[in-house]
């Protein structure tokens, strides 16, 4: 039998959205418990999140870095290594609640290990859905999939605007006319010449602080787009029903419009321990000392089209779920590639749409008969992109 607290694995505890998860662990500590940490090789967080929250396991996926843990930690807890060390405490028996936080594809075979054996899933790691949702579906039972609780603001806004209705999953379909997803714009909303973007003035979002990793993805809406992709496979809805809206002010979450005319929508202030708080507690909700909205300090709040010849990777992420298949794990992987490029300064910043849409372009259709298909299209995506790279640069 488990105890009344949830025990919790944390899959990439070092990045934004792990640290923030602590924060929540720690504010109620008569709900939850930490079981497993893992990290890539960020060893100085993870050294004061061992000593603060005293986990059972740590996963490291980097060698110096789990040698050095190893060697420092072995003797009073567990040290895994690696892809199986992650499967291992995302399926662990003792664990209740495992939070997929690892950003990218890396993150897919921890998080099928967690929906196999039955957990609760915080999914942070909108790349699972992109890459697999479609396989997810062909896959496993609706029962199963009910495990899957959104933390992205976005999706978690459309989870909790759906919640209103008791009416079961079949009929919740017929009642949604769209769902609205809101984007903040991201920091060059307003820049007419995207030309000499720098990392660095990428990295700036206006409202939330994130990994750098999806700073850069917000700021060329790729964010978004990969958000309308896990949308379509999160929740009862087709493509068709899917809607952008840039809305700057990051205060209206997102939205659920019904055959009715009513529209739900989810307000707070920007701040993701709202989110996963409420995934960690679902179905239930917990009080908490987060700033709240205030309302007579809004001074506006404005919705507009996004516009999409500014930003291609939106558009494109729309013609990679229409094309399904393995295209939208094409489109992550050739993603991930050009954005570690611009960071690392070897493309431009309007590169990274270009290799996106070379990559995808040159693939061919293959559909998804098995996680392994999957992986294939991941692995020749990112020879592609790395091609298109390295012929840019020569």
């Amino acid at each position: 039998m488990h105890s009344q607290k949830k025990k919790i694995t944390i899959l990439g505890s070092t990045g934004s959205i792990g640290v923030n998860t602590l924060d929540v662990i720690e504010k109620n500590p008569t709900h939850f418990e930490v079981f497993a940490l893992t990290a890539h090789k960020n060893v100085e967080v993870l050294q004061k999140q061992i000593a603060i929250h005293n986990p059972k396991i740590v996963v490291l996926t980097e060698t110096s870095s789990f040698q050095k843990i190893k060697k420092e930690y072995g003797h009073k807890l567990s040290v895994l290594f690696g892809e199986e060390g992650l499967i291992q405490v995302a399926a662990h028996p003792e664990v209740d609640f495992v939070m997929a936080a690892i950003v990218g594809a890396a993150g897919l075979s921890p998080f099928i290990a967690a929906l196999e054996s039955n957990k609760q899933i915080g999914l942070a790691n909108k790349e699972v859905m992109v890459m697999a949702g479609e396989f997810l579906h062909q896959t496993y039972s609706p029962e199963i999939l009910k495990n899957i609780l959104p933390v992205d603001s976005e999706h978690s806004a459309i989870f909790q605007c759906l919640q209103g209705g008791k009416q079961t999953q079949s009929r919740r379909r017929y009642e949604i006319e769209s769902i609205i997803l809101t984007a903040s714009g991201g920091p060059f909303l307003w820049k007419e010449n995207l030309e000499n973007i720098t990392p660095a003035e990428a990295l700036k979002h206006p409202n939330w602080n994130m990994g750098a990793k999806i700073s850069i993805d917000s700021s060329t809406l790729m964010n978004k787009g990969l958000e309308v992709i896990e949308a379509r496979w999160l929740f009862p809805i087709t493509l068709s029903q899917i809607q952008v809206l840039i809305h700057p002010q990051s205060i209206v979450h997102s939205m659920v419009s019904f055959v009715d005319g009513s529209i739900l929508a989810h307000l707070g202030v920007s701040d993701m321990r709202i989110p996963i708080q409420y995934a960690l507690s679902y179905p239930k909700r917990l009080s908490n000392s987060i700033p709240r909205l205030s309302f007579p300090k809004l001074k506006e709040l404005t919705f507009s089209e996004p516009d999409w010849n500014k930003f291609p990777c939106l558009g494109l992420a729309f013609k990679v779920l229409e094309k399904g298949n393995v295209f939208p794990a094409v489109l992550n992987a050739a993603n991930e590639v050009a954005v570690q490029h611009f960071l690392d300064g070897k493309i431009r910043y309007l590169d990274i749409a270009k290799c996106n849409q070379f990559v995808v372009d040159r693939h061919l259709p293959s559909p998804i008969l098995d996680l392994k298909s999957i992986r294939e299209a991941d692995v020749i995506a990112r020879e592609e992109s790395h091609l298109w790279i390295s012929q840019l640069t020569s």
